[in-house]
């Protein structure tokens, strides 16, 4: 019989290989070094606004199978909404007061671009072929080595959509990640383009049902555990130290690190791991969005960049926001607020209690010497697999590549007996020869 597999961190990576092992029947204990779980993933009771909020703004396309897959096993598929209107994203320009929708076409073949009404305004069909350097190049160098980094469609598009992609300003970001996103995203065609939004918080919808989902399959949970340190003999983990307790590995138990890089780094000392971040800012405010306004609205030129609409507040997202840590708070609530009201039409003079979460290490940078530190899932032990959206998915650090972190490493888990057992492994979006289900 197979023995017990090991998963330590119960941010999304761990979540989602906890989930997909225990269905198929193995033993699984998670072990967590917090109270809660989720990691950046979740949802607290903020007493400032006293309302519960998520630690970040998220937004999933259709096109994220894994993701969607995740939800769909454990029970909570009904937990995102999608915006009437099929693939369609609201822009708006502070600078110049415009607002437009881009529409994409429900198949692969772009028919959109060639309708000025589904385009950025001012700009050409043919200006819409400047991705085809990032798909064809090198995928180690920069976008802004493989196409021109300027101009009204990349400044009102590409670099937007881009940025908060990876988290990265694109021109410095490394085409690989681009092109996989991209692929994955807008040249996979409308129907893996649908904006998906929570519609009850990352944690009700990401981390309670799979905790429940866990539990329904016998999987303990153990919270407030920081692993110290791991013993090794020769290439097997034997012992995980967790200071207060030693948990001995028997010869047929295996383990999934599912915990941030710089842990990890200090856990495996050998590993080479993204050693450089970039930083996320979110503003909240307590607040009602007027009747009919976007889930999600794209911001040109204004420091918010993405702002969601949610029943009871109105949430700003600004990617690679290292310049805005030494920010003071309340001038940066007062700047943001004054950008929101006028994009909602609500009175500037009247701002509404508010909430700034800045967190310095979001993702790593995607920079293509930091993304080449991304380690694969297998390791040089070979009771040990690492998961987590740092690893080498082919992903940016998204919802998607942590999800995908998760069942790379249940897949590269080994089963040590004598009878060989399929793991399920994930290839071409099938998880153990079953499609994959496909939202909507």
């Amino acid at each position: 019989m197979a023995g017990v597999v090991h998963v330590v961190g119960a941010g999304l990576a761990g979540l989602s290989a906890a989930v997909w092992l225990a269905g198929e029947g193995r033993r699984v204990v998670v072990y967590e070094g917090s109270k809660v779980a989720g990691g950046r993933c979740r949802s607290y009771h903020d007493a400032t606004l006293d309302l519960t909020i998520d630690n970040g703004n998220h937004l999933l396309l259709s096109g994220n199978w894994a993701a969607l897959d995740y939800l769909a096993r454990i029970g909570a598929a009904d937990a995102l909404s999608r915006q009437s209107g099929g693939a369609a994203f609201p822009f708006a320009d502070l600078a110049t007061g415009q607002r437009w929708t881009l529409r994409l076409s429900e198949g692969r073949v772009p028919w959109w671009v060639l309708d000025w009404r589904r385009r950025v305004p001012g700009t050409r069909a043919f200006d819409y072929l400047a991705p085809l350097g990032i798909l064809r190049t090198d995928p180690a160098r920069t976008v802004g080595e493989v196409v021109r980094c300027a101009g009204p469609l990349y400044e009102r598009l590409w670099r937007p959509v881009l940025l908060a992609a990876l988290n990265t300003e694109p021109s410095e970001a490394v085409a690989g990640l681009a092109d996989q996103f991209l692929r994955e995203t807008l040249a996979a065609g409308g129907r893996a383009c649908y904006p998906l939004v929570t519609k009850v918080g990352l944690s009700a919808a990401f981390v309670d049902p799979a905790l429940h989902y866990l539990s329904s399959k016998n999987t303990p949970i153990h919270f407030g555990r920081r692993l110290r340190s791991i013993d090794f003999v020769e290439d097997m983990a034997v012992c995980l130290d967790y200071g207060e307790a030693r948990v001995e590995l028997g010869p047929e138990d295996t383990i999934v690190l599912a915990v941030p890089p710089w842990i990890a780094s200090e856990l495996l000392p050998w590993l080479e791991v993204p050693t450089e971040f970039r930083a996320i800012v979110n503003a909240h405010f307590r607040v009602a969005p007027p009747p009919d306004f976007p889930p999600v609205l794209c911001i040109i030129n204004g420091v918010s960049e993405w702002l969601f609409a949610y029943p009871d507040r109105l949430s700003v997202t600004i990617s690679a926001a290292d310049r805005l840590l030494s920010e003071p708070r309340e001038a940066l609530a007062e700047t943001l607020w004054n950008e929101v009201a006028t994009l909602t039409g609500l009175p500037a003079a009247e701002r509404p209690p508010w909430q700034i979460v800045k967190e310095r290490r979001a993702t790593f940078a995607a920079t293509p010497e930091n993304a080449a530190r991304r380690p694969p899932a297998r390791t040089r032990y070979r009771n040990l697999a690492l998961a987590g959206d740092w690893t080498a998915t082919g992903l940016p650090a998204t919802l998607e590549g942590a999800v995908r972190s998760g069942l790379r490493a249940a897949a590269v888990i080994p089963v040590i007996t004598s009878a060989p057992r399929s793991h399920g492994a994930v290839f071409g979006g099938r998880w153990s020869g079953r499609p994959v289900p496909r939202y909507p």
